[in-house]
């Protein structure tokens, strides 16, 4: 049996399809899900989903072992971002090599980096005029969005889109592909 935990800050929808993916597999399971926001709707999501939700703040994150001991204590084979916007300390990258993944709402390399999430990644390729937008589920490494790619899914970004109808787009193709990226990827471990 190989452990995920999912680390998220927000809403939690594709925390929550994730955690429902895995409810009956026999080879992977979600052991835990680790916010660092107490008013984060996942911490909502998660409660009737059995699955032990773990709040943590900066200084537990970065500056002592807390979070990576939790990880290791949990057995983790696997972490998930899925909406967590923290840069991922490198006690936590080293601890677990390869096996950090992130969501990210564009094709990168574009409009990736630090500060390009949620809206702000929806305007900038709005404003760029590109015809098409998407996923890319890639590894974390210290810099972000640099990390190898896994995989990518498009859609097409029309004249007539707005950050708000492209969101919808792209939420679509996050809740069709991601959880079924993470069983692949663990298949590989």
């Amino acid at each position: 049996m190989k452990n995920i935990v999912i680390f998220a800050s927000g809403s939690g929808s594709n925390a929550e399809n994730i955690i429902k993916y895995f409810r009956n597999d026999s080879r992977n399971r979600v052991v835990a899900l680790f916010c660092n926001r107490p008013d984060a709707f996942v911490l909502e999501r998660v409660k009737g989903l059995n699955t032990p939700a773990f709040l943590f703040n900066r200084e537990d994150f970065v500056a002592s072992r807390r979070v990576l001991e939790r990880l290791e204590a949990l057995k983790t084979d696997l972490i998930v971002l899925a909406g967590f916007l923290w840069k991922v300390p490198g006690n936590i990258l080293e601890a677990f090599p390869g096996r950090v993944i992130n969501i990210h709402p564009a094709l990168l390399p574009a409009h990736g980096g630090k500060g390009m999430y949620g809206a702000r990644v929806h305007e900038a390729v709005i404003a760029a005029g590109d015809r098409e937008s998407g996923i890319t589920i890639h590894r974390v490494n210290e810099r972000y969005d640099e990390g190898e790619m896994i995989f990518q899914a498009s859609c097409d970004v029309t004249p007539d889109d707005t950050p708000e109808s492209l969101a919808e787009k792209i939420h679509a193709l996050e809740q069709a592909y991601f959880p079924g990226v993470i069983k692949d990827f663990l298949a590989g471990l």
